[in-house]
């Protein structure tokens, strides 16, 4: 059966499955591909507002096939370097596309697939689910971003423990700490994140996009930097048509339709 990334509509959400149940969802460069193709199609499109991942099944994502990274061992460093660079270029498509990307997670999430969930901007999870930096399992180091969102998330401490020992971590110890926004029952997480991606699908979309441009230059910017940002952003916002219709619905009591 062939790994492939799935993308479906639901509403005014996309909904990105990873497929791979042979090999418990693990990774390809094709599914790289064809993540940033799937989120430049969404970007493009008006009618879709938010973009759900998920992985097909009871595994969200074992991360990288061990079967083809053995065999990229004997292949010119070159073959794997360009497959990460794959990876990397949906992660960075994930984190700067202009509208909210909810992970919707069922079972594990290891190595490369805990990276793509961190790299979301939200996170629901099944409270059975368990993430694992499993990297150092296997004598390999992280890709993915994980350690850059893991380090800005956590302290330094429990990063160094996750990433050094590959150990497990439950949604709920996540959920405690931050990382994980909302728990659910199992087989509940997509139901969860489509019910959540349709109530921000309400919302003004290009306030959504400056509040995500904001959240991922506020670690990078000086203070009086930042504020200078903030300010183009509201003045822009605000003379923009979705401004007045917020305002006047609600001095009006009303339900906003946002364009």
């Amino acid at each position: 059966m062939t790994a492939e990334l799935r993308s479906t509509l639901e509403g005014r959400t996309m909904v990105l499955s990873i497929h791979n149940p042979e090999h418990r969802n693990a990774l390809s460069p094709e599914m790289y591909a064809a993540g940033v193709e799937a989120l430049n199609a969404a970007e493009s499109s008006a009618d879709i507002r938010c973009v759900v991942l998920r992985g097909e099944g009871s595994t969200f994502c074992a991360g990288g096939n061990l079967q083809r990274l053995l065999a990229n061992r004997q292949k010119p460093p070159e073959v794997q370097a360009q497959s990460i660079d794959g990876l990397h270029s949906w992660v960075e498509a994930i984190r700067t596309f202009p509208k909210p990307v909810i992970a919707a997670v069922e079972g594990p999430a290891a190595g490369a697939g805990f990276s793509l969930v961190l790299a979301c901007d939200l996170v629901v999870a099944a409270r059975n689910t368990v993430f694992t930096m499993a990297y150092s399992n296997v004598a390999l180091s992280p890709d993915g971003g994980g350690s850059w969102s893991l380090t800005r998330a956590l302290p330094r401490q429990l990063v160094t423990e996750l990433m050094m020992t590959g150990e497990l971590i439950g949604a709920q110890r996540l959920h405690e700490l931050g990382v994980v926004n909302r728990l659910c029952d199992a087989g509940q997480a997509l139901d969860t994140a489509l019910q959540w991606a349709e109530q921000l699908g309400e919302r003004a979309p290009n306030v959504l996009t400056s509040i995500k441009e904001l959240i991922n230059e506020a670690d990078a910017n000086p203070l009086p930097q930042h504020l200078t940002v903030e300010r183009e952003h509201f003045v822009k916002n605000l003379h923009h048509a979705n401004g007045g219709i917020g305002m006047h619905a609600f001095l009006n009591r009303q339900t906003p339709d946002y364009e």
